[in-house]
C-alpha cells in the first residue's frame, strides 16, 4: 500500500451531518477504527452508515475498483465521507494569518515578480517593513522569492522602484475554501459541500 493512497481526502462531517473538514485516508481509518466515526456511502439517493467491522464485511462484497487497502486478513475500500459521532460545531469562518495560508493566498508566486515558486523557495516579506512601521497583516505580507526579498532587503518600494503585481488583502473564507479545494472531484461530496454554510479549517502553521 503505498504511502500516497493513506494520504488520500475524506471529507468529514459533524454529528449534524454539516462538512467541516478535510483529513487524510489514514486519520479518518483511524477514527473508524476507534469508533469515534462511520463511514458515509449514497446509495440510490439514500444515505447509509458503517462501523468499522460492518464496513470490513460491505468491503468484502463490493468489486476492487482500485480503491481498497490491502491488509494481510482483509480488505477495506478507502472512505469518500466519515461522520464524526460527537463533534457538533462548526470551524471558525475566519481565514488564520499563517504563512501556509499566505501561500495559499498569493498560489506562490512571487508577488514582485510574478513568477511562480515551491513554497520553500518563496519568504514572506513585509512590504512595509516592521522597522518603517509596517504590521504584520494580510494587507502589508505577501510572498517574494529570495532575489526580489534581497533586491527589497530592509526598503519601501518607491525607493528601489519595485512594484506589487497586485495589493494584498485579507481573503474572504468562501472563494478561499473555493480555490483551496477546486481540484477535489468526488462525487459523493457534492451533496454536502454547500458553501453557504460549509467552512474548513485550514492548516496551522507548524511549530
Amino acid at each position: 500500500m503505498s504511502a500516497e493512497v493513506l494520504d488520500g481526502h475524506v471529507l468529514v462531517l459533524n454529528r449534524f451531518w454539516q462538512a467541516i473538514d478535510v483529513c487524510s485516508v489514514r486519520k479518518a481509518i483511524c477514527l473508524l477504527y476507534l469508533k469515534h466515526a462511520q463511514v458515509v456511502t449514497k446509495n440510490g439517493g439514500s444515505f447509509y452508515t458503517f462501523g468499522f467491522e460492518d464496513w470490513k464485511d460491505f468491503s468484502r462484497n463490493v468489486a476492487d475498483d482500485g480503491n481498497m487497502i490491502r491488509t494481510i486478513s482483509y480488505n477495506l475500500k478507502i472512505p469518500q465521507i466519515i461522520l464524526l459521532f460527537i463533534y457538533d460545531k462548526l470551524p471558525p469562518w475566519e481565514v488564520k494569518f499563517t504563512r501556509r495560508n499566505i501561500y495559499k493566498r498569493d498560489k506562490n508566486i512571487c508577488q514582485y515578480c510574478g513568477k511562480k515558486f515551491q513554497p520553500e523557495d518563496l519568504n514572506l516579506d513585509h512590504v512595509v517593513p516592521l522597522s518603517r512601521g509596517g504590521k504584520d497583516s494580510w494587507e502589508n505580507v505577501v510572498c517574494s522569492c529570495v532575489a526580489c526579498n534581497l533586491r527589497k532587503g530592509n526598503k519601501i518600494l518607491k525607493e528601489v522602484r519595485m512594484n506589487l503585481i497586485r495589493l494584498p488583502r485579507k481573503p474572504k473564507w468562501r472563494t478561499f475554501v473555493k480555490d483551496n479545494f477546486a481540484g477535489v472531484r468526488e462525487e459523493n461530496w457534492k451533496d454536502f459541500l454547500d458553501i453557504a454554510y460549509w467552512n474548513v479549517e485550514l492548516e496551522q502553521d507548524e511549530e
